[in-house]
């Protein structure tokens, strides 16, 4: 009787009565995700204002031809379709989380280190992109106002204060009503996005008087490129997008959880991924191509793009879309792996509801005090180094869930946090917890050992690679405990 209460309480059915508790295998009423939402979660994954500089970029700054930059973004999209399908098996299949996927590998205790880690990055860049996307809302409220703002208290006017906290509290109101509003907001913000972006490059096109095409195909050529230029830079930039994606690789049964079927995973990341690089890349290109023409320079930053337009409509139209799209990249990238993170770290009493407000919380002291303090800080490379760390935990999961365990799983085990399967010595897999170890030293040197620089754009994979060959050697010899 005491091993099933534990288990009832572990697996939180109902937690303090307000909300059934995120960790919880998603039943079948719960997966209603078809493929248009997994779609979806990809189109605001690569949208944000980030993620259109660093496409944009990709085209002037590795000095390589159009045709090879869009060969690299389909391969890279391709590779990352690959590896986030073996990564959301276990979630579509079983309806878990990845703080519980993590559990068959590393233990019901050593689960908690990956999930940590995740929620840790996850939690800093959300308090991040809601100060960002509180950047659009105040664009928006001095387009429409002609406000200044007044003076700055902790580097932010009184207009940014007030857009900062409209934001913070406008994701407060998603999550609260549960994954169903985050599915509606992501179904809607990534069509959306794309036809804005669709409606810039024909402003464009009218200013530039038809030569936008022309300004395009001479970025697109780049015909000063030698043949290992091509190769290098196609090197590179797969090697850029797959960093780029690498945080959401490694959490995506989050996601593949509520899908209605493993098909409907499939062709949502086929659709998703490859489609969205190249649709979003194209676009990115054209807007850029049409800067060149308009403004004399290709301007890889779509804000100052909007600024130089001079129009009221425009910059509206515009403050809303950037709104929508760093929303989107925020609840796909940061606010579930953070919520299912810290969850994790006690099932019995922290709901969806409750992980999200602590998450809330972290986002309000992180973002508000951005501009002032912590972005002075370098804090970049603790971010970096925390993100390398992840990288043996994929290899880890994949090679148990696959070569082990022939995609089966105990799913009473494990949600058992006082024995089991899982529970291994002390709820760790010591193998797990030495692979681990071993192969992290080589990814957090990336970030930190100059030499080892040329990697980091590798670093995520080949930790990945040595995590899953370190561990499948240690449990040949000693088994998973």
């Amino acid at each position: 009787m005491a091993l099933a209460d534990d288990m009832h309480v572990a697996r939180g059915d109902t937690i303090s009565g307000d909300s059934t508790h995120t960790l919880n295998p998603v039943g079948p009423d719960e997966k209603t995700w078809g493929w248009f939402a997994i779609f979806n979660i990809w189109a605001n994954d690569v949208q944000s204002l980030f993620g259109y500089s660093l496409v944009a970029s990709l085209f002037i700054s590795y000095g390589v031809g159009g045709w090879t930059a869009f060969a690299a973004l389909i391969f890279a999209g391709l590779f990352v379709m690959w590896m986030v399908n073996l990564s959301g098996a276990a979630g579509e299949k079983y309806g878990i989380p990845y703080p519980v996927f993590a559990r068959a590998s590393l233990g019901t205790g050593g689960s908690k280190l990956p999930a940590v880690l995740r929620a840790t990055v996850a939690v800093f860049w959300y308090g991040v992109q809601v100060y960002f996307a509180s950047t659009a809302l105040a664009l928006l409220i001095r387009s429409v106002t002609g406000a200044t703002g007044g003076p700055e208290i902790l580097g932010l006017t009184g207009v940014d204060w007030v857009s900062f906290l409209i934001v913070w509290a406008f994701h407060i109101v998603i999550f609260w009503r549960g994954m169903g509003w985050v599915e509606t907001f992501l179904n809607i913000a990534g069509p959306f996005v794309y036809l804005v972006m669709i409606g810039l490059v024909i402003v464009l096109w009218q200013r530039s008087h038809g030569q936008l095409l022309e300004a395009t195909a001479t970025i697109f050529a780049n015909p000063e490129g030698t043949f290992w230029t091509e190769v290098s830079g196609f090197i590179a930039i797969v090697g850029t997008m797959v960093a780029y994606f690498a945080a959401v690789m490694i959490n995506f049964s989050d996601f593949s959880r509520y899908s209605r079927n493993k098909a409907s995973m499939k062709l949502g990341n086929l659709v998703g991924l490859p489609f969205n690089m190249i649709l979003f890349s194209a676009l990115a290109l054209l807007t850029t191509g049409g800067a060149a023409v308009v403004y004399g320079e290709a301007i890889i930053n779509p804000t100052e793009i909007v600024e130089r337009t001079d129009s009221v409509l425009l910059g509206v139209i515009a403050a809303v879309t950037f709104f929508a799209a760093t929303v989107g990249i925020n609840l796909v990238a940061n606010f579930i792996p953070a919520v299912n993170g810290i969850a994790n770290l006690a099932p019995d009493r922290i709901s969806f509801r409750n992980a999200g407000l602590i998450t809330s919380a972290f986002a309000l002291v992180i973002g508000a005090f951005w501009t002032s303090f912590i972005s002075q800080f370098g804090i970049g490379g603790f971010v970096n180094t925390l993100g390398a760390t992840l990288a043996p935990i994929f290899g880890i999961m994949i090679v148990d869930y696959y070569w082990h365990r022939k995609e089966r799983l105990n799913l009473d085990d494990l949600y058992n946090l006082r024995g089991g399967e899982y529970h291994y010595v002390n709820g760790w897999n010591g193998a797990a917890v030495k692979a681990f170890g071993i192969a992290a030293i080589f990814s957090v040197a990336t970030v930190w050992v100059p030499w080892l620089a040329f990697l980091s754009g590798y670093a995520w994979v080949i930790g990945a690679l040595l995590g899953g060959l370190i561990f499948n050697t240690l449990v040949k010899k000693r088994g998973h405990a």
